[in-house]
């Protein structure tokens, strides 16, 4: 954070104020503050040694996130499962950020995430976008698939949003942008009015400022510039009022550069991997979650006559599992997976014939061939434990889909997205087959401008 130092300095530095930046980024200081108005968070500590930490993670119950601080795209960020993953990612976490206090907090599990990005001057909300991300909760933002509007938040969770982000602008004294990471998770005694958690606040523009002010229609870098000069600062809009009846949705995905990565494994998780990103509109999230996928590079439907490999761990949902592989057996394609036990698992659900194979991933000479004899063009594999080797199967499936060349879903809300953006397309659109109905696999979708979408709500 070079910021505070040219602070300490005596550099004037613009905007908000160096020492609230450094309190943003300090995992303890940060958390104290929100404790102190009054905002939600997961259970959290401050790491003093192994021995305390492996007590919270008993007191809290595993899994737990292991937070270093002053790190950029959640470095040697990681998820612990038991004591023995927890010990090794401490000292992880130590290594990376020496200096500074490693936090531990509870790891929700099957919450959903959203996204504010917004602007303050002064302390005071200007405008802010609310976009929920299609992954569960537990992968980083910058990997994670974007829904702006939000299809499944309430009026009334939207405002509850707007309240926080006003009550952290306040305590930060912010001018200038901000985004926020929030864990939206069910509560069981109130269903309606679900849990909200913020678990990351940083006080500057996201990759996402661009995306939000595409699809809004508003250019919240300008205002956020005008908010840090401190001249000619718009008045508080709340650009999200009303949003749930606009015609048209758009959607923001990942892109990936696995293929100059030798050796690294495509898992998505809290550490950032994505390189880029392609966003697209549609007149439904899953029509625009579907053009936003097939306009990145190295993915596309599988053709005609090919086969679906997948993959799934003890942690995958199983009801996703057989809704992912029943989709794909209806259409045409033979399904295979790695192991009797995943068969039998997707046999369950009313798949049949699934065939098992088996590569032997450490022959490299044998495996290419293999591969291509089992005609896969597309692997799915719904793993959602990091393996901590190479020789795990999962990481093998995945790895061997990049190396050569086959598109590969690795997340399974992702996975049950594109199941029903493909359920959704008419039948009969356009000239070549996916599997055995008549689409165009290339462009399912109408075509449109950016500017014809907007006009759709005048």
């Amino acid at each position: 954070n070079i910021a505070l130092r040219l602070h300490q300095n005596e550099v004037k530095v613009l905007g908000t104020s160096p020492e609230k930046i450094d309190a943003a980024e300090d995992r303890h200081r940060f958390s104290q503050i929100l404790d102190s108005i009054g905002v939600d968070q997961p259970a959290w500590k401050e790491l003093v040694s192994v021995a305390d930490a492996e007590k919270f993670a008993d007191a809290v119950g595993y899994p737990v996130l292991i937070r270093p601080s002053y790190v950029l795209s959640g470095a040697a960020m990681n998820v612990a499962y038991d004591a023995e993953a927890l010990r090794s990612n401490l000292e992880l976490a130590a290594s990376v950020s020496p200096e500074h206090p490693v936090v531990v907090t509870k790891f929700i599990r099957g919450a959903r995430e959203l996204d504010i990005d917004a602007v303050a001057s002064n302390g005071e909300l200007i405008k802010h976008a609310v976009s929920e991300h299609i992954e569960d909760a537990g992968v980083h933002s910058g990997d994670a698939s974007l829904i702006l509007p939000p299809a499944n938040l309430s009026a009334e969770v939207l405002e509850r949003v707007k309240d926080i982000g006003n009550k952290v602008a306040r305590a930060f004294e912010i001018s200038g942008p901000f985004n926020m990471q929030i864990i939206m998770q069910k509560n069981e005694q109130t269903p309606d009015h679900p849990d909200l958690k913020v678990i990351e606040c940083n006080l500057r523009a996201s990759r996402s400022f661009p995306f939000v002010s595409k699809v809004m229609d508003s250019n919240f870098v300008e205002a956020a510039t005008r908010a840090i000069v401190g001249e000619g600062v718009p008045k508080p809009v709340d650009l999200m009022k009303g949003s749930d009846k606009w015609p048209y949705t758009a959607i923001k995905v990942p892109q990936f550069s696995w293929t100059r990565l030798a050796g690294a494994d495509p898992f998505l998780g809290v550490e950032m991997s994505s390189t880029g990103e392609v966003a697209c509109f549609g007149k439904t999230p899953e029509e625009a979650y579907l053009v936003s996928l097939l306009s990145t590079n190295g993915f596309r439907l599988p053709a005609p006559g090919k086969s679906v490999y997948v993959g799934i761990d003890n942690l995958t949902e199983t009801r996703i599992a057989q809704k992912v592989a029943k989709h794909f057996a209806a259409a045409g394609y033979p399904v295979l997976t790695d192991s009797e036990a995943t068969a039998q698992v997707l046999a369950d659900g009313g798949v049949s014939g699934v065939k098992v194979i088996k590569f032997d991933y450490d022959n490299r000479r044998t495996l290419r061939d293999a591969v291509f004899d089992s005609n896969i063009d597309l692997v799915v594999n719904l793993a959602k434990l990091r393996p901590s080797d190479k020789a795990n199967s999962n990481y093998a499936m995945r790895r061997m889909a990049v190396d050569f060349g086959i598109p590969l879903v690795n997340d399974q809300r992702c996975a049950e997205m594109l199941v029903d953006a493909l359920e959704a397309l008419p039948q009969g659109t356009a000239t070549a087959l996916y599997g055995s109905q008549e689409l165009n696999i290339e462009t399912p979708v109408d075509v449109k401008s950016w500017q014809q979408y907007l006009d759709m709500r005048k």
